[in-house]
């Protein structure tokens, strides 16, 4: 056995980082994956597809009305205005639907966020489809501006009849240092 030292502190020393190593590299590596997929092949905590939805079931159920809610929250640091125009909609199962969001950078400088979205209950997010959203790309805003975001959606028409209301939460969170600090092209 290599021994790189007879000083039992340095040994100690480099048991500790080794392991500080072993452990941070178990949690990003094989804990974040493991856990995407349990959560897709549960069902659970409400993740949406981070794409467009674009296979549509034609007709609408006018015989149904679901009450979508609409929450929006800047993660801690994020000094962004931000929020939904509407808070809640009416909406029939199988029709498309457009709200917008605002945001307003309130900073003398450009930043780039990212809005994270979840539904609730977890199990209507595999029937809440959004066909464009603003959660799908970054969002750069240039200092002391606004924007509107557009969200459009449709609500799967096979919802379980229980299934009265759902609600759709975006954190929205400062990425500028995450892209270099400059704002993206346009």
């Amino acid at each position: 056995m290599l021994r790189v030292s007879s000083n039992p502190v340095v040994d100690t020393v480099v048991k500790l980082v080794t392991t500080a190593v072993a452990m941070f590299a178990f949690v990003f590596v094989v804990m974040v994956p493991l856990y995407d997929v349990l959560c897709d092949a549960l069902g659970i905590n409400g993740k949406t597809s981070g794409q467009a939805y674009t296979a549509v079931q034609a007709g609408v159920d006018e015989s149904r009305t679901i009450t979508i809610q609409f929450v929006a929250t800047n993660n801690e640091g994020m000094p962004w205005e931000f929020g939904p125009t509407v808070t809640r909609m009416l909406v029939h199962p199988g029709a498309s639907n457009d709200t917008v969001f605002h945001a307003r950078n309130p900073l003398p400088r450009p930043m780039v966020a990212q809005a994270i979205p979840s539904v609730s209950p977890s199990r209507a997010a595999e029937y809440f489809h959004k066909t464009e959203c603003f959660c799908f790309n970054q969002q750069p805003l240039d200092g002391e501006t606004a924007t509107e975001m557009p969200l459009q959606f449709i609500v799967d028409r096979d919802l379980p009849a229980d299934i009265k209301t759902i609600t759709l939460s975006y954190t929205m969170f400062d990425v500028t240092d995450m892209v270099g600090g400059s704002v993206a092209a346009r």
